[in-house]
């Protein structure tokens, strides 16, 4: 159970209401700050929709993240998410198996993310190995942006772990398929 009440529209002025315009319990917690749910949803939403990163790669990155530090909420919603931006169910199955130091089928690029993603989530740093070839395949701007995202979505897994919020029904079917 969460450390705080999921706020509804009722209870926060009519300026804030555009936190609670998708049903989700992460804009339920913000809205308990919501200058500050605001402007971190608008960096979430520039992730999602300006990033210059490839999609599959941010959501890999994303996933990793939330797959390191088992937080179920973000975990559970990049599933879904990461489904919809060409993440395929046998890439989510690599993350553990990549995690473990396995062999997977994964392309370079992948692995390389996925590697930055547990370095910076483990160990706050990327490597310069892992600099440099992702450096390489991805040029100034394209190294920056992943390591935004994962800068990003490990400061969200703290929000999600310190408030104990809870996974939605309709995303539990994902912690089922991919347990973590």
């Amino acid at each position: 159970m969460a450390r705080l009440p999921y706020l509804t529209r009722d209870d926060i002025p009519e300026e804030h209401h555009t936190l609670l315009s998708r049903d989700i319990n992460l804009g339920k917690l913000y809205a308990h700050s919501p200058v500050a749910g605001r402007n971190l949803a608008r960096v979430g939403m520039w992730i999602r929709n300006e990033c210059t990163l490839d999609p599959r790669l941010r959501e890999l990155a994303i996933l990793q993240v939330g797959y390191t530090t088992k937080t179920a909420y973000e975990w559970s919603h990049h599933i879904k998410i990461g489904l919809e931006f060409g993440v395929s169910k046998s890439d989510i199955r690599a993350i553990p198996a990549e995690s473990a130091g396995k062999e997977t089928s994964l392309d370079e690029l992948a692995r390389l993310t996925l590697r930055a993603a547990r370095e910076m989530t483990r160990d706050v740093r990327m490597t310069d190995p892992t600099y440099d070839a992702l450096h390489r395949h991805l040029g100034d701007q394209g190294v920056l942006d992943l390591i935004i995202v994962i800068s990003y979505y490990n400061s969200v897994v703290r929000f999600l772990q310190s408030t104990d919020i809870d996974v939605e029904a309709e995303y539990q079917g994902y912690l089922e398929e991919f347990p973590l």
